[in-house]
């Protein structure tokens, strides 16, 4: 199937299957995508406004000046995405998703959720994800510097590390016992007394 018209809205999208695909000046409103696969396109100038994801494969696709605002991921594979290329990014969700590979770099997303999540070599250097909910999520590998945490709920989350020095943590939330993590950059010694 290919896109015939510029505007969908609350339309469904099943089992689309797209790869190495120039998807340009589209906007979809309040669309579903379910099962749907995405690999090494390109969505330029396009518009995702309200949407949802669920059960879809997007591997390396590029929103370049793009919107995608309150879009939500469901049990998705959202790999390699480099977010910095669009236009608008804002209000994300991602439930028991992999979000491997992306890059979040200098981004204002406060309020974004990445929940119950695989997160594996994520960059979120200076991103501003401010009263976030990032809970039970694996963030192996991935860049937390100067990255604004204050008020996140990182509670469950795991192998993350967080510089206290380098990070805004104020009033963050977090669980034992990956919390000691915190306290690497000390060089302190911990023991069970």
């Amino acid at each position: 199937m290919n896109f015939t018209k510029t505007d969908y809205y609350q339309e469904k999208f099943s089992k689309l299957s797209f790869s190495n695909e120039g998807i340009e000046l589209i906007e979809f409103e309040e669309c579903d995508f379910v099962g749907c696969t995405f690999i090494d396109c390109e969505f330029k100038k396009c518009k995702f406004l309200n949407c949802k994801f669920i059960n879809c494969l997007l591997s390396a696709v590029k929103f370049s000046s793009s919107s995608v605002i309150e879009v939500s991921f469901t049990q998705c594979k959202v790999i390699g995405i480099d977010w910095t290329k669009s236009q608008q990014v804002r209000d994300l969700q991602f439930d028991e998703c992999e979000i491997n590979y992306s890059n979040f770099v200098l981004l204002k997303i406060p309020k974004t959720k990445i929940v119950n999540c695989i997160a594996k070599d994520v960059d979120f250097t200076e991103t501003d994800l401010h009263e976030s909910d990032l809970r039970k999520t694996n963030f192996e590998n991935s860049i937390f510097y100067r990255t604004n945490l204050s008020k996140t709920d990182l509670r469950g989350a795991n192998n993350y590390f967080i510089d206290v020095k380098n990070n805004t943590i104020s009033r963050a939330k977090f669980s034992l016992p990956e919390a000691l993590s915190l306290l690497q950059i000390l060089n302190i010694v911990i023991e069970n007394s």
